[in-house]
């Protein structure tokens, strides 16, 4: 895994631009669409310079109506094309989640077969940059609630350039969870790394003594916390989830198995979360293994605060998680 470093090497923002300059060049039917995309260069500058090198037809800027084009994207993928639909925040989605539930994730089971739709939204999702409450929550698990999508949450430079030909080539609609706080992380490239599966969970750190579950902006404060417990004689295994569904119950089975004690980290809100998910996943299939009750370290319960030191507070942060494992642990 790269290193989360920043101002030097790659960073995942660049990443994420590669993979879409990669697959506008290697297929005609793929194109951008979404607020700002074109001349602005994103809202977090993942498109930027993508007009000037592919075009207006190819790079869209869209009206400022998320049921509008992602129900051109849904549109567009029934017509043969395979559109990248760019959606500025997971709190704006929830204006075209009627499209997307109704319409995206369902039209394949409804048509008895007939019409798939091989359609990709990316978002960025997550706190942490002091954008209150209207741009900071993290609702993976409403997607992740949904049959007929996948959900993706790549949390390193490698998934962040690879994982996008891959969800181009699924033939049901992808979502792609980008936190915010990554895009400036940055670290070296491997030039052998190549598409990622789409199906499987990823060791990022082996350990013997308890199982760090998370995703997204959470790994780095997850790796961290590995740091510090290694520093007190505890080796922690860090798994990171990357797909949110279909859920990697092998791998989760196989890491508690090894270890036989978890904390899952997750910045959404704790009620109905992916980590109650993960929870009840490993409660159910691995719960003989366990030498010690799972514990959560989520969000608190409140809309996230502008104020940085109540973000801060607001949010589960590397000591937090440190102290789960004790608690696990001890």
């Amino acid at each position: 895994m790269s290193t989360a470093t920043r101002g030097t090497g790659t960073t995942y923002r660049e990443a994420m631009r590669e993979a879409l300059r990669e697959a506008l060049r290697s297929d005609e039917r793929v194109f951008l669409m979404g607020e700002d995309v074109g001349r602005y260069g994103g809202c977090f500058g993942v498109s930027l310079g993508l007009l000037e090198e592919f075009g207006p037809d190819r790079v869209r800027d869209t009206p400022l109506s998320e049921s509008a084009f992602v129900g051109a994207g849904i549109g567009a993928a029934l017509a043969g094309m395979r559109p990248v639909v760019e959606i500025m925040t997971v709190n704006f989605s929830l204006l075209a989640l009627d499209q997307i539930l109704n319409n995206a994730a369902t039209l394949l089971h409804m048509s008895g077969g007939q019409l798939p739709v091989p359609l990709v939204i990316r978002m960025t999702t997550g706190a942490g940059r002091q954008l209150a409450a209207q741009h900071s929550h993290s609702l993976e698990s409403f997607y992740a609630h949904i049959p007929g999508i996948r959900v993706l949450a790549p949390a390193t430079l490698e998934d962040a350039r690879h994982v996008l030909a891959p969800a181009l080539a699924d033939p049901d609609p992808v979502v792609i969870f980008e936190h915010g706080s990554l895009y400036n992380a940055a670290g070296e490239l491997g030039p052998a790394a190549g598409p990622v599966g789409l199906d499987r969970a990823a060791i990022r750190r082996p350990g013997t003594d308890i199982s760090l579950i998370t995703y997204g902006g959470s790994l780095p404060k997850a790796l961290a916390a590995a740091d510090e417990l290694a520093a007190d004689g505890i080796d922690a295994e860090v798994v990171d989830l990357r797909t949110l569904r279909p859920l990697d119950g092998t791998t989760l089975a196989v890491s508690v198995g090894r270890t036989h004690r978890a904390v899952v980290v997750d910045e959404a809100w704790r009620t109905g979360s992916i980590a109650a998910e993960v929870s009840a996943r490993i409660a159910e299939e691995s719960f003989y293994e366990l030498d010690a009750p799972v514990e959560r370290v989520c969000s608190a319960e409140v809309p996230i605060p502008y104020a940085r030191q109540l973000e801060e507070a607001a949010l589960p942060q590397t000591a937090d998680i440190v102290a789960a494992a004790h608690r696990a642990v001890d």
